[in-house]
């Protein structure tokens, strides 16, 4: 009896965690390739919903740009979340340039994202736009005063990797 008790205790006490970590899978799966509508629906009951990290170190943010999910992307910054929020693997405006989502790199842009934010390899978004060949990217951050000296753990430049594509167009937005 003692045992029964015990256990319908337990499950009692966890059904609150498993409902919050119900809406944190909810929250990163509206973001991969949810509605605004769904997206509301979450900041409704939790205003902060979207400020969170999964285990991959990955925010909702950076899962909507690299999904192309631009609705819900723009829906998430105006909520306020930390822009510049990165995984290993980098930011949010990388995920954009990585999948040549040019209207919300702009966004992020606009919206004062850090443009010098390496991922773990020290790889900046200048340094994507340049491997991507992104000249409209690449002219954007520039403009907006992108670091274009920093160097990666490797100790190339963004000039360095655009020497290596060996795109004339590129190099000269870069000396």
């Amino acid at each position: 009896m003692r045992f029964i008790k015990l256990f319908f205790l337990i499950l009692v006490i966890s059904m609150p965690i498993l409902s919050a970590g119900q809406q944190v899978t909810d929250v990163f799966e509206v973001a991969r390739k949810g509605t605004v509508s769904q997206a509301e629906a979450i900041v409704k009951t939790n205003p902060k919903a979207f400020n969170v990290i999964n285990e991959n170190g990955f925010s909702p943010l950076i899962l909507a740009c690299y999904r192309g999910n631009n609705e819900v992307a723009k829906f998430i910054i105006a909520q306020g979340v930390d822009i510049n929020a990165k995984s290993d693997m980098g930011s949010a405006l990388m995920a954009c340039i990585v999948k040549g989502n040019n209207e919300i790199a702009q966004l992020l842009i606009t919206n004062k994202a850090d443009l010098n934010i390496t991922d773990n390899q020290g790889t900046t978004a200048l340094m994507y736009a340049v491997q991507f060949k992104n000249k409209e990217i690449i002219q954007l951050l520039l403009v907006h005063h992108a670091n274009k000296d920093l160097k990666d753990n490797k100790g190339k430049t963004a000039f360095e990797y655009a020497v290596f594509s060996a795109d004339e167009a590129i190099i000269n937005l870069l000396k």
